[in-house]
């Protein structure tokens, strides 16, 4: 059996392919920079952007790991046409949700699998540990975050845990046909986050609450909004807190102690 592991170098992906190497499966992996790629198995060329440049990489593929990004009908397409028999997709706990942000667009990747008639499973993720890098810089230099919504509770989810959901739903037909949403195993507020990462860090950090216009580290206008509106529906309603990690790997799901400990690096 060979496993493709599409966006390998990302932050699930790279720990997916280093699942299904320990599995002990043929995998290839793509990337839009080879070179750069740094991963113990074959990797390719490709762009889910341009899904003609994943052609190459889908040959004598029988399963496939797949992000709901670029055109994935068209990837799907091409997959069903090279003989692959399943796909595993990333894609987000807001597909599931009417009225979330960005839901319609992983809900649209979703159907794309659905309808090609290969054996599927969405693997639903909701907020990723992993967006907390996006603290690290101001945690380096003045120890204070400052964003709006505090009260907003999350259950963010450890990108091992991710990657350890996907590469079994590759390897074993349990799944197949199934959307698994994920969760960490904990609701928490961004003081409680910011107080996980000092706790690793071994000092003392502090959150500070400010209105959206004096939010400085703002993203790019279009991403804001999505987060903002995410925010504000979280203080009103906190994100439910999912057993389906430990239901799939008969094991508790990683906290966000855990994961703090295990980027201790990128706040330093």
């Amino acid at each position: 059996m060979r496993i493709l592991v599409v966006g390998a170098t990302g932050n699930v992906g790279r720990h997916v392919v280093d699942h299904l190497v320990v599995a002990g499966v043929d995998v290839r992996a793509v990337s839009r920079r080879p070179a750069d790629a740094g991963l113990p198995v074959e990797v390719v060329a490709g762009d889910l952007d341009h899904p003609e440049s994943l052609t190459a990489a889908l040959a004598d593929v029988d399963r496939m790991y797949l992000l709901a990004a670029g055109n994935t009908r068209h990837v799907v397409d091409l997959a069903e046409r090279a003989g692959v028999r399943r796909v595993v997709l990333l894609s987000s706990l807001s597909a599931g949700m009417e009225g979330f942000p960005g839901g319609d667009h992983h809900r649209a990747a979703e159907l794309a699998v659905e309808d090609s008639g290969l054996e599927w499973t969405h693997v639903r993720p909701g907020m990723f540990l992993t967006n907390l890098l996006s603290w690290s810089g101001r945690i380096r230099d003045t120890g204070v975050v400052r964003e709006p919504h505090a009260g907003a509770r999350q259950a963010p989810v450890h990108e091992e845990d991710i990657a350890a959901v996907a590469a079994t739903a590759l390897l074993f037909d349990h799944h197949v046909g199934k959307a698994l949403p994920l969760s960490g195993p904990e609701s928490l507020a961004k003081p409680d986050l910011v107080a996980a990462i000092g706790k690793a860090l071994g000092r003392p950090l502090r959150f500070e609450q400010v209105s959206p216009d004096q939010w400085d580290d703002i993203p790019p206008r279009y991403i804001a909004d999505i987060m903002l509106s995410i925010w504000a529906r979280a203080e009103r309603t906190p994100d439910p807190v999912l057993t389906t990690v430990q239901d799939v790997l008969g094991r508790p799901a990683r906290t966000a102690a855990d994961w703090a400990a295990d980027h201790v690096a990128d706040f330093r």
